[in-house]
């Protein structure tokens, strides 16, 4: 009897251990598996998003060595890819085809809310982590001031832009009394043209086809080789309350020791002439530093002023 006691226990052992075993391989598969959505992937290829703020071919061109200096330095292969507007670009964060954007900050507020996506570095021009948007009209319009525009017609970059058009949309919806960007567009201006890019928009006020652009400052410094006489046939009305400077934000799943890697790696473009003279001709970065969710809260504040008015 106790021989078959003992082997009943044996048996018993011998069955937990096996399960035991089965269930420490199934944690650790799903532990580095690296599906989609788990944190801690390391991809074959990291994507680089890119929004433009000139012309999407010339950015593409220009980005490909930062990509492959980068790809360098992290021993990973690093793509660039250039979106079609802001809001294109979040959505690709999101389902983590971009696992690196250039993104300014009403679209970098708009990643972090739907998507988790992190910040962790921004850009300096101009010694300054922040900028202003500005009013761009025809010199010899008549427009003299805000209240001036009052049935023009506007242009801007897109509704994703943070100087193109939320900072100066919630500027004018408090100026004239408005509740919703909606309102302002269609009460207020006669047109809207949502012109894809800030020199497109500053381009159509030179060339005629609308009364005033809202751009990032100073637009029209981008513009002077191609149109040599802007400076003195556009000219600037108003400028608005300052804007947290475009970010480098990333994505939830990616691996926390590779995101210190690339943070570390754009920082060390400081001391690269080539690597600065790119990150000036794509979007005018003097240098790059580091960056916070704390300080795009005055973006988080002004979108939640009007944001169920905004259709992205």
């Amino acid at each position: 009897m106790k021989k078959w006691y003992s082997l009943f226990i044996v048996l018993v052992l011998a069955l937990v251990l096996v399960a035991c075993g089965k269930s420490d391989d199934s944690e650790g598969k799903d532990k580095t598996s690296g599906d989609s959505g788990e944190k801690g992937k390391t991809p074959d290829t990291l994507v680089m998003g890119f929004v433009p703020s000139q012309d999407s071919d010339t950015i593409a061109d220009t980005v490909k060595p930062l990509a492959d200096r980068l790809g360098e330095e992290l021993g990973i292969k690093v793509q660039g890819k250039v979106m079609t507007n802001y809001n294109a670009l979040v959505e690709a964060m999101g389902s983590n085809q971009v696992q690196i954007g250039f993104i300014p900050a009403f679209g970098y507020v708009l990643a972090n809310e739907q998507y988790d996506v992190n910040v962790i570095l921004k850009s300096v021009r101009h010694g300054s982590g922040t900028y202003k948007a500005q009013y761009v009209v025809r010199a010899d319009s008549g427009i003299e001031s805000l209240k001036d525009l009052e049935g023009k017609v506007w242009t801007y970059a897109d509704k994703g832009s943070t100087s193109g058009y939320l900072f100066p949309a919630y500027q004018m919806m408090q100026e004239f009394g408005y509740d919703s960007g909606t309102e302002l567009e269609s009460d207020f201006f006669s047109n809207t043209i949502a012109a894809g890019a800030h020199d497109n928009a500053a381009i159509s006020v030179y060339e005629g086809d609308a009364d005033v652009a809202t751009t990032f400052d100073d637009v029209r410094t981008e513009l002077e080789k191609e149109y040599p006489d802007v400076m003195d046939k556009l000219k600037v009305i108003e400028y608005t309350d300052e804007i947290p400077n475009d970010t480098i934000s990333v994505t939830k799943e990616l691996d926390e020791e590779l995101v210190t890697k690339i943070k570390e790696a754009f920082l060390s473009f400081n001391d690269d002439k080539e690597m600065i003279k790119i990150m000036n001709e794509v979007y005018n970065w003097d240098s790059i530093d580091e960056a916070s969710d704390e300080e795009y809260e005055i973006v988080k504040e002004t979108y939640q002023k009007f944001k169920d008015d905004i259709e992205l």
